[in-house]
């Protein structure tokens, strides 16, 4: 669908509140040009610098959540992981405190436990040293899958009621909100947009329930390629339909 010319970014009331990209091509940038993969997930540190920085800055979105690190990620060859945790080490290195500056809240979401004892310290120091923040919070899928987090809510209330904290008749009659009540995040709302680069049509596993009403957006940018215009474009389209 066309987009009009005169459409206005900066009206609030239009904007989407939540903003959710998988963030895919890092890999395919860096064979396009005869570079090792890893320096295509490099590059696409650095759109995630640009992309959080001109969302909170710029547009003052509420939320933004990057699919970062799948559950199926583990999976790649082993070196292409280890350069993958070493880029969210370093990140989780210097970015907090430039996040610090601008008001944005870092939060992470998935299977945390998964990662070596050092990398889930920096974490929760990051997580920590910006929860007063009350600008864009920005979230971080990483080991994170969509049908794990709904199994891990199930077997989190299974749990509950073996311990006798929750009774079976409680469990029996809970409501979407209450089952929300044991996913990673519960407060994070819903998202407005999910957006996928690199072209890929499917949503890979990513906020399964909370993807039932979202905008999806495709585009066939790569991921390092990946800028505010592109940002801009996704959102028109949403206003397009809203």
């Amino acid at each position: 669908m066309p987009l009009t010319e005169n459409q206005d970014l900066n009206e609030k009331t239009r904007l989407p509140r939540h903003i959710a990209i998988i963030m895919d091509g890092n890999g395919r940038w860096a064979e396009q040009r005869g570079m090792e993969r890893i320096r295509g997930h490099f590059e696409g540190a650095k759109a995630v610098e640009r992309i959080s920085r001109f969302a909170a800055d710029e547009l003052k979105i509420s939320y933004l959540t990057l699919f970062a690190f799948s559950t199926e990620n583990w999976k790649r060859p082993s070196a292409e992981v280890r350069g993958l945790i070493d880029l969210l080490f370093d990140y989780l290195k210097k970015e907090p405190d430039e996040l610090q500056k601008r008001n944005v809240r870092l939060r992470f979401i998935g299977r945390l436990d998964d990662f070596h004892e050092n990398i889930r310290e920096e974490i929760n120091k990051a997580i920590n040293n910006s929860q007063e923040n009350s600008g864009l919070q920005l979230t971080v899928a990483l080991s994170y899958g969509g049908r794990q987090e709904i199994l891990q809510a199930v077997q989190a209330i299974s749990d509950e009621v073996s311990a006798g904290s929750l009774t079976l008749e409680e469990a029996e009659s809970f409501d979407e909100e209450d089952f929300r009540a044991f996913f990673y995040a519960p407060d994070l709302p819903d998202p407005d947009i999910i957006i996928r680069t690199g072209g890929e049509q499917r949503i890979s596993n990513f906020f399964l329930w909370q993807a039932a009403n979202a905008f999806f957006w495709s585009t066939s940018t790569l991921w390092p390629d990946f800028r505010e215009s592109d940002l801009q474009d996704a959102i028109k389209a949403y206003q397009m339909q809203h």
